[in-house]
């Protein structure tokens, strides 16, 4: 039951990145085509620019979680499984450690925005908060994806974002091409 409720976390979390994605191509459409026609939306960069920090950082974890991060393979690749093992989870915690003190510190400044009332400078006035959940909150999933995967290795299973080492030749071309290599 939590493994799924994990994985729809993550999965959602995505979503709502990609639905951010949509937000800042609608905008800047709109901003591009109405200029000509006289129409504006009044702190429309802003609008962007919080849908595009949105758009980033609600999708770290559903992207950590496909193995699409970027990673240095080529010191780890050539360990043997159980150097492998404990290089990796010293590489999760080293991670969770940093993302936790970095979603901590994003949470902070969230609550304290809303309970100072602070009010974004541009045409619009906006809580900031507001603007800044899509910054914590994306923070705070990818924090618990660390640590959800920090103790599946701990566990001593293999790192779920690792994919098998491809077989053949096609499967290498395949996975470039999906990586957009």
């Amino acid at each position: 039951m939590i493994r799924r409720f994990l994985d729809g976390l993550y999965l959602y979390s995505g979503w709502l990145a990609g639905v951010f994605l949509i937000a800042i191509f609608v905008l800047m459409m709109v901003l591009s085509a109405g200029r000509p026609l006289g129409i504006n939306i009044p702190a429309g960069d802003d609008f962007i620019s919080w849908c595009m920090a949105a758009t980033a950082f609600l999708g770290l974890a559903h992207t950590f979680r496909h193995g699409e991060m970027i990673r240095v393979g080529l010191l780890i690749d050539r360990l043997d499984d159980n150097a492998r093992h404990y290089v990796e989870i010293a590489a999760l915690l080293t991670g969770t450690g940093f993302i936790g003190f970095f979603a901590w510190h994003a949470a902070v400044m969230t609550w304290q925005s809303w309970k100072f009332f602070d009010i974004s400078q541009g045409v619009i006035a906006v809580p900031l908060w507001i603007p800044q959940l899509g910054y914590s909150g994306g923070l705070v999933i990818l924090f618990i994806a660390f640590v959800d995967e920090l103790v599946h290795v701990l566990r001593g299973f293999a790192p779920r974002y690792e994919l098998p080492k491809p077989q053949t030749a096609e499967e290498i071309v395949e996975r470039a091409m999906q990586s957009g290599v």
